[in-house]
């Protein structure tokens, strides 16, 4: 068959072959849909169940147990991480279907918080970007939102400080964490040379420290409420650039002059999920712990030896002053055992006769991986 005069000569012959496979595809979409919507009406039937019983709407351990469920029935090709996203999204319509659920996190939007809420929760929840991190922990404990997301720690800076506060003062529980592969960019409407400022919250600049003294080490770095934020002011100030997401500038309309700019391109921040909820066991869990030492000699040592006689692993361990009395420190941990395990149960109250105050912050599924 001779092709047409405006047809290139590879098209005609490439329809032809794809055609069938083509029509395949679409009887496949239309099997999907009808599964999809008969899954969605047995999602209608549950969220009665959970309303006439005042369930929770989202639950982390039936949200673990799925997605390893399905990771093992994958035979390929496509990756568990496609599968994995594929139902998280359906899980954020089911959301939908039961009950609206509203999720608080720091603003505003484009931010990696935004970014990590959205993994987590999906496109068919409501949210709320909320200016600060304690302005989160409100939000929940009003019940203006269902679940707040917060930032805890990153791998290359450490802890955030305003979430390890916001748990010392009557917190919600953390009923689970979320970890995000975190890859700042540096944007800009200007050339690089012309470049006097860069914006960015101060633990992105603290992240790429070593690339910006490197690549611009007479730019003025400027401390931003957020990511988002920045990529907002590097939109419309001269000569001002912003570190911030892909989805901050896509928003903002701010180029990307240079990708990948993270000093450790392993780069991860962990955030916690605030929601007033205990998740029960799955069997990788772990535990967030606050307590504050009696003032004695070897009180730290003798609570760390209890976690080590136990067999337990600590994941995580840091402090933030009480503001109850000077000198007086809050310590956080974070233990790899549901807070009903026994070893736990156990190890918790043994560490009790050493402090002066002890409290379960949450048990949730542990994250696996960014």
């Amino acid at each position: 068959m001779t092709p047409g005069p405006d047809t290139p000569a590879s098209q005609e012959p490439n329809d032809q072959a794809l055609a069938p496979l083509r029509e395949q595809i679409d009887r496949l979409d239309a099997k999907l849909i009808d599964l999809l919507n008969e899954r969605a009406r047995v999602v209608v039937d549950i969220g009665k169940v959970k309303r006439d019983n005042a369930g929770p709407i989202y639950a982390p351990e039936r949200e673990r147990r799925v997605l390893e469920r399905l990771r093992a029935l994958n035979p390929g090709p496509l990756p568990d991480t496609c599968i994995a996203a594929i139902w998280r999204e359906l899980m954020s319509g089911s959301f939908a279907l039961e009950r609206p659920l509203r999720i608080g996190y720091l603003g505003p939007p484009g931010s990696f918080s935004h970014a990590a809420s959205a993994s987590k929760f999906g496109a068919s929840v409501e949210y709320d970007n909320l200016d600060t991190i304690p302005m989160i922990f409100d939000a929940v404990k009003r019940g203006h939102c269902d679940y707040g997301l917060a930032p805890i720690e990153n791998s290359t800076e450490g802890s955030v400080n305003a979430t390890l506060d916001g748990l010392m003062h009557d917190a919600p529980p953390v009923c689970a964490e979320v970890l995000i592969a975190i890859h700042h960019n540096l944007l800009a409407n200007c050339d690089a040379p012309d470049i006097r400022k860069v914006y960015s919250h101060p633990q992105a600049l603290a992240q790429c420290r070593n690339w910006l003294a490197a690549q611009f080490p007479r730019a003025e770095q400027v401390a931003a409420s957020s990511t988002s934020k920045a990529a907002e002011i590097a939109a419309t100030e001269p000569h001002a650039a912003a570190i911030a997401s892909t989805m901050a500038g896509k928003l903002h309309g701010v180029q990307v002059q240079f990708e990948n700019i993270e000093d450790r391109s392993d780069n991860t921040t962990r955030f916690v999920v605030l929601g007033d909820q205990r998740p029960p066991a799955t069997g990788r869990d772990k535990t967030a712990l606050l307590f504050t030492l009696d003032n004695r000699s070897g009180a730290l040592a003798k609570v760390l030896a209890v976690f080590a006689q136990s067999g337990l692993n600590l994941t995580h361990i840091d402090k933030r002053p009480s503001r109850s009395a000077n000198w007086e420190y809050a310590f956080f941990i974070d233990v790899d055992a549901h807070r009903d395990d026994a070893p736990l149960t156990q190890a918790v109250a043994d560490i009790e006769p050493h402090c002066r105050m002890v409290r379960v912050l949450g048990s949730f599924p542990a994250a696996t991986g960014a």
